[in-house]
């Protein structure tokens, strides 16, 4: 699992198209021995992540709703 390995993330990324999750993303910042300033740039591109994960999310609901109703009525 990826979850604290960031070589483990980007072979997954670039296998899968697999995006981590922001949470283990920020434990990768958190454990990194990263300089202040470096600490600093890193979050503010993890921000940007976050919210374009959850707006991603957003798309994908409803498309996931419809397949999961579509599921159900399709037995």
């Amino acid at each position: 699992m990826y979850h604290y390995d960031p070589e483990l993330a980007l072979e997954e990324l670039d296998e899968d198209a697999v995006l981590p999750h922001p949470v283990h993303v920020r434990d990768m910042i958190v454990r990194a021995r990263l300089t202040p300033d470096r600490a600093l740039e890193l979050n503010r591109k993890f921000q940007e992540y976050l919210h374009q994960f959850g707006e991603l999310q957003k798309l994908l609901r409803p498309v996931l709703d419809e397949l999961a109703h579509a599921k159900g009525t399709a037995s």
